[in-house]
């Protein structure tokens, strides 16, 4: 019954946007990191991300981390300047404490920004929270 279905909160997992320089293209760009700002490591974690507006909408793309340990992040993808200007989405989904847990990350359209950059958890580094 839906009623005896349990749906965790996902705490101290984020999603962020960091401006960094390429040292092979000698450029800056954007790149999108999950962090586990949890105390244990979550494993089996699947992202499928995506952008869209009204009118448009990007592929899907889907990846997959077999464990990201406490206290550190990972790489998702390269952020395009083009998608900047949609919403991206982020869809979460990991297991930890013999849970599932899932959760949506949004970057609303032009919230990107090294305007708006915030020192960011574990990273040490300044970039956009998703919310």
């Amino acid at each position: 019954m839906k009623k005896d279905i349990e749906i965790p909160e996902v705490k101290n997992v984020h999603v962020a946007a960091v401006k960094e320089f390429n040292e092979q293209f000698r450029v800056e760009e954007w790149n999108a990191y999950i962090i586990n700002n949890r105390q244990d490591d979550i494993e089996m974690v699947l992202i499928v991300s995506g952008g869209y507006d009204d009118s448009r909408q990007t592929s899907n793309m889907r990846h997959r981390l077999e464990k990201l340990p406490a206290g550190s992040f990972a790489k998702i993808e390269f952020l395009q300047d083009d998608v900047l200007a949609l919403n991206n989405e982020f869809w979460i989904t990991f297991f930890a404490e013999g849970k599932m847990f899932e959760k949506k990350y949004l970057f609303p359209k032009d919230s990107i920004n090294e305007t708006d950059a915030k020192d960011i958890p574990v990273m040490l580094k300044n970039g956009i929270l998703a919310i």
